[in-house]
């Protein structure tokens, strides 16, 4: 092993058969699926598995649907996926959540209802991801907290070969030799201060598209979460009982459903907004502490009583979390275009269950779960047929270090600036889009032609710098490729949904990015 760090401890070298890059919902599903394949795993978490990410700080529920209605529910969701679903993989996905959260039954309470039956379909983040993180444990998963991944590796004949990063807290590099990974490193919010996704800055897109693999519906990232202004608060459900007032007092006509935070944009972007929500029923207000616990927080350090009291509201941008895009999966076993690379939860493409609008919580929940499982299934299945002594590996790509953090600030701070504002992001002209690729085009210029430098902190911080701006020009690129408005992309200078435009948008691309047209295949028949 050539170290990155010339004067740290000596380097945690370890062997597996599956590596998971990520320890969020999906990817404590996939190291748990892995290892009831038989095989030896180990997961590498950015922050600590069992609390990074936006489920451990969320009021989770689930595409959780009774067999006898599921049809219904297929063909409900096909008719808003603007002609992206796939009737097959949403099956696929309810199959799996209705047997797989029963599984946790000793690990997690599920409440009864008055006729005392379990209920599955919403649970409570904190202790959802307790329960992962125990689950894994069980099953003799190696978790390594605090250990951010640096790169992907490949061996002697250029097939994968693991990854390596830097454990944080104990201060020295891992490096792990496995012929089969799964990149569950969740979604980019670019740091838009939307809970838990401060950690989510598009790493895995970054380390897929380095190794080979491609991207898809990255067009697919303007969906905006309301908050109380000030709070990072994105728990959405209790606005939709909210009434709307501008800065006078005026109550204003903002519909509920799609169009809802479109509607509520236009107002932002011509003075504050404000809310109340005393339209909540009294049953919902009763449920509330046990479904999202830390709702109330902002309002009781502010001493809001918001079911009488008018607040502040603001949007705050998703990405790709609440988004569509991401890795683009090519078999059941969410497989991408590298052979043994395998893709789960945020990271992956919601395309087939979600079309072109976003799937929330509900289905976004139900795709990490069913996606972590087949992707760790599928994992331990490439191992165990591509078993080999991983002797030498190397680097998919150098990677430069920059001397200072200014720089990172700087262009942290550009991406920001051209995907937050609404009326850059949400409300979307080919010209807007041209002048935003430009800015990110030459900070990444910027960001490629700095001096090396040898401090961990500053590697780190660069190359999540580095995933931002590329899961930037990716998501503009596609964007900008796509001449029409559709699901949660929407185009001010190309209104209406095309018929040419029924393809899935592939990308790719490091110096430049490319997009490609893939024509949608024929729809199955919705399974009986």
């Amino acid at each position: 092993m050539i170290p990155l760090f010339h004067n740290a401890p000596a380097p945690l070298q370890l062997d597996a058969d599956v590596l998971v890059i990520g320890g969020g919902l999906a990817g404590t599903w996939a190291a748990v699926a892995a290892a009831r394949e038989g095989a030896k795993v180990v997961l590498a978490e950015k922050g600590w598995c069992g609390s990074s990410g936006v489920t451990a700080t969320a009021g989770p529920g689930h595409w959780w649907v009774p067999p006898e209605q599921r049809q219904s529910a297929i063909a409900k969701r096909i008719d808003s996926a603007a002609g992206l679903g796939d009737p097959r993989w949403m099956a696929r996905i309810l199959d799996s959540t209705w047997h797989s959260l029963p599984q946790l039954e000793r690990l997690y309470h599920f409440p009864t209802d008055d006729q005392g039956r379990k209920q599955y379909r919403a649970l409570r983040g904190p202790e959802y991801m307790r329960a992962m993180r125990q689950l894994a444990l069980e099953h003799r998963v190696t978790l390594l907290d605090q250990s951010p991944a640096l790169e992907l590796l490949r061996n002697e004949t250029g097939e994968l070969a693991g990854a390596r990063g830097w454990q944080r807290q104990v201060k020295r590099e891992w490096q792990v030799k496995a012929p089969a990974t799964v990149l569950a490193t969740g979604g980019c919010g670019f740091m838009s201060r939307l809970l838990g996704s401060h950690t989510n800055t598009g790493d895995g897109y970054l380390l897929g598209v380095e190794a080979g693999a491609e991207l898809s519906g990255m067009e697919f990232s303007a969906y905006y979460c309301i908050a109380p202004a000030g709070s990072t608060m994105t728990r959405s459900m209790v606005y939709t009982f909210g009434r709307y007032f501008d800065a006078a007092g005026r109550e204003l006509e903002i519909p509920q459903g799609p169009d809802f935070n479109n509607a509520l944009a236009r107002h932002l972007l011509q003075g504050p907004v404000f809310c109340r929500l005393d339209r909540i029923p009294a049953d919902v207000r009763a449920r509330l502490p046990y479904v999202q616990p830390n709702l109330m927080l902002p309002f009781d350090r502010l001493g809001i009583d918001p079911y009488r009291d008018k607040f502040p509201v603001t949007l705050h941008g998703e990405g790709t979390i609440r988004g569509v895009g991401g890795l683009r999966v090519t078999d059941d076993h969410c497989q991408t275009t590298v052979p043994g690379l395998f893709t789960a939860g945020d990271a992956a493409s919601r395309e087939a269950v979600t079309g072109a609008i976003s799937g929330g919580g509900a289905v976004n929940s139900s795709w990490a779960l069913s996606s972590g499982q087949w992707a760790g299934t599928g994992a331990a299945q490439y191992a165990r047929r591509n078993r080999t002594v991983i002797r030498n590996v190397a680097r998919y790509a150098e990677i430069p270090f920059s001397p200072s953090n200014a720089d990172y600030r700087e262009t942290i701070q550009a991406v920001q600036n051209e995907l937050h504002p609404y009326d850059k992001n949400l409300f979307r002209t080919g010209a807007q889009l041209q002048r935003s690729l430009h800015v990110l085009d030459n900070h990444r210029d910027r960001l490629h032609t700095r001096s090396t430098h040898g401090d961990p902190t500053i590697l780190l911080r660069w190359r999540e710098t580095e995933a931002l701006l590329a899961s930037a020009r990716w998501c503009y690129a596609s964007a900008l490729a796509r001449k029409e408005s559709r699901g949660i992309h929407q185009r001010e200078d190309a209104p209406g949904q095309h018929r040419r435009f029924d393809a899935h948008l592939r990308s790719g691309g490091l110096d430049t990015p490319w997009v490609r047209h893939d024509p949608v295949p024929q729809a199955e028949e919705v399974p009986a």
